[in-house]
């Protein structure tokens, strides 16, 4: 294969593939976590990390939101919640490893693959609405477009 100049879209490429590396990874652990915390401990811990910040100020959206959330975690929520993160988690991880690898047939799997993700997103954003859904979906949408522009370019160097 031959060698070519590094230019700023391989950069920012590989620069998004760690950071949907880490996410993945991030992800996997929060699940592998998640099937060791029962949602009594879950709730427990959420209380102790909101407290001091519920006594300083008890009209705290984030806080009273995470307290919230932990009064209805339930075992169903947890068992979705182990079941999604470690199924993206792996799905993502394993793509970005073959996309790392250069393997050509990857980069049309990866576009179906974060287009999936973004449908997932956008649906979950319709059911509860939240910044981090936003900026995940953000982060997908432009590693569509990296993904796609690398493509081409590694069918291009190779023909």
């Amino acid at each position: 294969m031959l060698k070519r100049k590094e230019t700023i879209l391989d950069r920012t490429f590989n620069i998004g593939l760690l950071l949907k590396g880490a996410n993945a990874v991030l992800e996997i652990i929060g699940g592998i976590a998640l099937f060791f915390l029962p949602p009594e401990r879950m709730n427990q811990l959420i209380k102790l990390i909101t407290r001091d910040e519920l006594a300083e100020d008890p009209k705290s959206w984030l806080m009273n939101q995470l307290l919230l959330w932990g009064s209805t975690f339930s075992i169903s929520t947890q068992h979705l919640a182990i079941l999604y993160l470690l199924t993206h988690g792996i799905i993502k991880l394993l793509a970005i490893i073959l996309l790392w690898k250069k393997k050509l047939w990857a980069y049309p799997l990866s576009v179906l693959m974060f287009v999936g993700f973004i449908a997932y997103q956008m649906y979950d954003f319709v059911q509860k609405p939240s910044i981090g859904l936003v900026l995940l979906t953000v982060l997908d949408l432009v590693m569509i477009i990296l993904t796609v522009l690398e493509y081409f370019k590694m069918k291009k160097t190779i023909t």
